[in-house]
C-alpha cells in the first residue's frame, strides 16, 4: 500500500567551540540579536496566522483591477504533513479557497436580470426576509475532506475531481479481471413498462477503511470484522439493494441493506468516518417514501428518510435523488440537490462518538427553490451533483442553468445559460487564487423528435463571476424518442478530469456517441488555460461512463475509461496513447462463460491499484491495474 512516504531533510549542523578571546561579549550580543529575530519572527508568524484562518479566508477583500485575489505577505503558509488518512493524490492541496465579495458577475449572469425568484423554507415553512445559516458552511481544500481514507461521494470530494485513492505501481500495464459478483438483480420501473437492472450511470461504488474501534460495532461477518486492514467497497443497486464487498477478492462483507427502490445515482459516505451512509432513490418504485434516506452502518438500520413532495416544490411528482451530496463535516450539514427543483441541506444533529455502539439524527431541512422568467416549474430539477468551493455552490438544472449558489444566505449568486441540457457535475479547479469550474453538455435540445447531429459543448468558467473563460465542442449523436423513455442521446455523460501532478495543465472531457447512433466516443484533453485540443483518443463503441484518472508513486498519469459492450481501455494521460484494454466477462472459468451482454454505464473507481465498476447486467468486477 503506497500512500507517499514523506521525506524529511536531516540536520546536518553541529557545535564548533569558539576560539576568539572576546567569546564572552561576542556570544551576548549575538544572544540578544538572535533573540530580537526570534520574538520578530513570532509576532509576524501570530499575525499572518491570524489573518489566513478559515473564518477570515471568506472575507479577504484584497483585489486588483480585475478581481482576482492576492494576499499582502509573501510569505508562504508552510505545508503540514501529510496525514496517514490523506489521499497522496491530493497532497498538499495548496487551494487557498477565498471568496471575495466585492466581485460582481458578469452582466449576462446577474439572476436578477432574469427576474429571479428564490424562496427559502425552514421545516417546510417560508422563511420571511433574509436567511443567514446559523453555522456557516466553508469547504477548503478537498485534501480535508476526509478523516479516514476512503472514496465518499461521486468523484470524491467537495472539488468533484478525483475518483481514485492512493498511488497505482503500473509495472507491466496491463488489467486482470480478478474477481465477480453478480447477485445484482432488477426491478420493475414505476411506468410498468420496464426494468431496472444493475449499476447504471452515475453509479459509483464508495470505499471505507473503517477504524478498527469502530468495525467492532459493526454488523458485519466474523471473517470481515477481523481482517486486520479491511477496505469496504459499498455499490447501490438499481434492484434497490446496497451491497458491501472486500476490496481484494470481492467477498460479501455483511447483508445488503434493502432500500426497496431502485438506486442509480452514487450514495455518499459520511466523511468524518461516522458509520452513516446516505442513499438516494431514482425512481417511485418503492421505499418508505420517494426522495432520500439515511442508513445506519452499524446495523443496517433505517435512521431518518425523507419525502420532497409535500414541501412546495415546483415538480412536486418527481422526487428523485439521482445527485451525490456532500457533507460539511465541520458543522454536521448534508447538501443535497433534488430533481423536484430544490436545494436541500440538512441540519443533521448527529449524535455519535467515535467507538459508540450507536449513532442517531435528528435533521432540520432547509429548502431553496428558485424560479426565472423564462423557465418553466415542470421542467426544474437537478439530477448533477453539487460542487462546493468555500460556501459557493456549484450545479446544473434541467432547464440549461450552471448556478453558484451562496450555501450561507442561499441566494443565487450568478447564473449562466448553457447550449443544452446537462447532467454533468461541475469541476472545481482553483487557478492563480480563483476557482473556475469545469462543464460539458448533452445533445438534447438542439433537435426535435428522431435522429440528428448536434454539438455537445463545453465550458470553462469563472467560478465567481461566471465568466466564460473559454468553451469548445464537439459533434455527437443523438436520439428524441415519444417520450424519454426511448430517448438515446449523445454528448458528455461522464464527468470530466482534473488533471493533476503532470498532467495538471490538463482538462478531460468524454464526448459520446461521436461516430453515429449508439456509436464511437472520443475522449479529449484540453489545456486548461487556452482551451486548445492537446490529444485526443478515438474508440468505437461509446461511453456513458466517467474517465478516472490515477498515477504512480513517480507522478506517472494515467486514464481508465469503460464502455458499453464492457471493454475497459487505460490510456497515458499525458499522451493519449493506449496502453493496453481488456474485455471483462461474466461468470469466467465456468460454462456459462460471456462476454455478451455486458454493458458499463457505471462509473469506476481506481483504489491503490484495484479499479471496481459495476454493469448494467448485475455484475460488479474487480480489476488489477498491473
Amino acid at each position: 500500500m503506497q500512500r507517499g512516504d514523506q521525506y524529511i531533510e536531516p540536520d546536518n549542523s553541529y557545535y564548533k567551540p569558539s576560539r576568539d578571546p572576546n567569546e564572552g561579549t561576542m556570544t551576548l550580543v549575538v544572544v540578544i540579536t538572535l533573540l530580537f529575530v526570534c520574538l520578530t519572527g513570532v509576532l509576524a508568524a501570530v499575525y499572518f496566522k491570524k489573518v489566513t484562518t478559515k473564518e477570515t479566508l471568506a472575507n479577504i477583500d484584497v483585489t486588483d483591477q480585475s478581481g482576482y485575489i492576492s494576499v499582502a505577505s509573501p510569505t508562504p503558509t508552510p505545508v503540514a504533513p501529510m496525514a496517514d488518512y490523506q489521499n497522496p493524490i491530493l497532497y498538499p492541496g495548496l487551494a487557498a479557497v477565498r471568496i471575495n465579495k466585492d466581485v460582481t458577475p458578469v452582466p449576462e449572469c446577474v439572476p436578477a436580470a432574469r427576474k429571479i425568484n428564490q424562496t427559502v423554507t425552514v421545516n417546510k415553512t417560508i422563511v420571511e426576509g433574509p436567511y443567514n445559516r446559523e453555522k456557516p458552511i466553508f469547504m477548503p481544500d478537498p485534501v480535508l475532506y476526509g478523516s479516514i481514507p476512503g472514496i465518499f461521494t461521486f468523484r470524491g470530494n467537495n472539488f468533484r475531481n478525483c475518483a481514485s485513492f492512493g498511488y497505482t505501481n503500473v509495472y507491466r500495464g496491463s488489467l486482470s479481471q480478478r474477481w465477480e459478483f453478480t447477485g445484482i438483480g432488477k426491478k420493475l420501473a414505476s411506468t410498468m413498462n420496464f426494468e431496472w437492472s444493475g449499476l447504471r450511470w452515475t453509479g459509483q461504488p464508495l470505499v471505507a477503511e473503517w477504524p478498527a474501534d469502530v468495525r467492532q460495532f459493526m454488523k458485519m461477518n466474523d471473517t470481515a470484522k477481523q481482517q486486520q486492514s479491511l477496505k469496504e467497497v459499498i455499490v447501490a443497486g438499481l434492484d434497490g439493494k446496497i451491497y458491501f464487498f472486500n476490496l481484494m477478492n470481492g467477498a460479501q462483507t455483511r447483508t445488503p441493506i434493502n432500500v426497496g427502490a431502485s438506486i442509480k445515482g452514487t450514495p455518499a459516505l459520511d466523511p468524518r468516518g461516522y458509520p452513516l451512509l446516505y442513499v438516494g432513490q431514482t425512481d417511485n418504485n418503492g421505499g418508505a417514501c420517494f426522495g432520500m434516506y439515511i442508513y445506519s452502518l452499524l446495523d443496517g438500520s433505517l435512521l431518518y428518510s425523507y419525502d420532497g413532495s409535500d414541501d412546495g416544490a415546483y415538480r412536486s411528482n418527481w422526487c428523485a435523488f439521482d445527485s451525490s451530496p456532500i457533507v460539511n463535516g465541520d458543522t454536521d450539514t448534508l447538501i443535497w440537490p433534488c430533481e423536484n427543483g430544490m436545494i436541500y441541506t440538512f441540519d443533521l444533529h448527529t449524535n455519535y462518538a467515535r467507538g459508540a455502539a450507536s449513532v442517531t439524527v435528528s435533521p432540520v431541512v432547509t429548502g431553496y427553490k428558485y424560479m426565472f422568467d423564462n423557465n418553466v416549474g415542470s421542467r426544474m430539477g437537478v439530477e448533477s451533483s453539487i460542487a462546493v468551493y468555500g460556501n459557493y455552490g456549484y450545479f446544473v438544472d434541467n432547464t440549461m442553468n450552471l448556478c453558484c449558489l451562496d450555501l450561507n444566505t442561499l441566494e443565487m449568486v450568478w447564473t449562466k445559460v448553457l447550449g443544452d441540457d446537462s447532467d454533468v457535475t461541475p469541476v472545481v479547479s482553483e487557478e492563480n487564487g480563483i476557482p473556475y469550474v469545469y462543464i460539458g453538455t448533452e445533445v438534447d435540445n438542439q433537435g426535435g423528435t428522431g435522429e440528428y447531429c448536434g454539438a455537445a459543448y463545453i465550458y470553462k468558467v469563472n467560478g465567481l463571476t461566471g465568466e466564460e473563460v473559454w468553451a469548445s465542442s464537439e459533434p455527437c449523436y443523438t436520439f428524441n424518442g415519444e417520450s424519454s423513455d426511448n430517448d438515446q442521446n449523445g454528448g458528455c455523460f461522464g464527468n470530466p478530469v482534473m488533471g493533476k501532478g503532470k498532467i495538471s495543465n490538463l482538462v478531460i472531457f468524454s464526448f459520446s456517441m461521436t461516430s453515429g447512433l449508439a456509436s464511437g466516443n472520443k475522449v479529449v484533453a484540453y489545456d486548461k488555460e487556452l482551451g486548445t485540443v492537446v490529444w485526443e483518443y478515438n474508440m468505437n463503441i461509446y461511453s456513458y461512463s466517467s474517465p478516472v484518472d490515477f498515477y504512480d508513486l513517480e507522478g506517472n498519469a494515467y486514464l481508465i475509461i469503460c464502455d458499453s459492450i464492457g471493454q475497459i481501455h487505460m490510456i497515458n494521460a499525458l499522451t493519449g496513447e493506449r496502453i493496453t484494454y481488456i474485455q471483462t466477462k461474466r461468470n469466467i472459468g465456468k460454462k456459462e462463460e460471456t462476454s455478451s451482454g455486458v454493458c458499463i454505464e457505471a462509473s469506476p473507481i481506481v483504489y491503490e491499484g484495484m479499479l471496481i465498476v459495476g454493469t448494467t447486467s448485475g455484475s460488479v468486477f474487480g480489476i488489477a491495474v498491473e
